[in-house]
């Protein structure tokens, strides 16, 4: 997985890319945890999505925000972390313009940055959401939700209760067009410590039958 540097909002940022074969393949951009409370691009469950994209056989990047790692700059309230997972999707589309469909993987803080980023962005065609922080953050922002995707949560999360997490699937599963795929794991917290593998399993699944059906009907086309 080779280190690419490339030009954010607020200097350069670190990320690690790999590059697909297959020319029309999707790309996935994985977003790491909170830069203040240890969040890197090498967190287990961050790396844990990008092995599983990967798989699937998606050209797939996860990168360091602002001020972490060998990024420039400095944390800006998930307002210029936005700003920089926007830019990181600019420099994947620059080197792969056939690609077929984009995907936006975030984990905790990630996965409110990732929300915010699908609103931005109508190009992107599917989602996993990973612990995301519903008690923390208002989204709101989410009306409507340009798409469905996938959502996973751990029944034992102590930072983000449960059903803080129901409530707001329950409210995008109202939306027209959308479907929320919930997934609840038995005993995981919030770093999933004893549940990467099932993780993994459920992003290549969800994932994997949504490549599918985009494949399938591009060909029938």
């Amino acid at each position: 997985m080779p280190e690419v540097m490339f030009a954010g909002p607020d200097g350069r940022l670190e990320g690690r890319y790999h590059h697909s074969k297959d020319p029309g393949a999707p790309l996935a951009l994985v977003l790491h945890p909170h830069p203040l409370h240890g969040g890197t691009m090498n967190n287990r469950i961050t790396y844990t999505m990008y092995q599983s994209f990967l798989r699937l056989g998606c050209s797939v990047m996860r990168f360091n925000f602002r001020g972490v790692g060998r990024s420039q700059g400095r944390y800006d309230g998930g307002i210029g972390e936005i700003s920089d997972a926007a830019a990181a999707l600019d420099w994947m589309q620059a080197v792969n313009p056939g690609h077929g469909g984009i995907w936006i993987g975030g984990y905790s803080f990630g996965a409110f940055v990732g929300m915010q980023l699908l609103m931005r962005r109508p190009e992107v065609s599917g989602w996993v959401s990973v612990a995301p922080p519903a008690n923390h953050y208002d989204f709101g922002f989410l009306a409507p939700c340009p798409c469905g995707g996938l959502l996973l949560h751990g029944d034992g999360d102590e930072l983000v209760p449960e059903p803080a997490v129901r409530k707001l699937v329950d409210k995008l599963n109202t939306q027209k067009n959308v479907t929320v795929d919930y997934r609840v794991f038995e005993g995981a917290d919030h770093v999933f410590a004893s549940h990467a593998d099932a993780v993994s399993d459920a992003v290549e699944d969800f994932c994997g039958r949504a490549i599918a059906r985009r494949q399938m009907a591009l060909a029938a086309d």
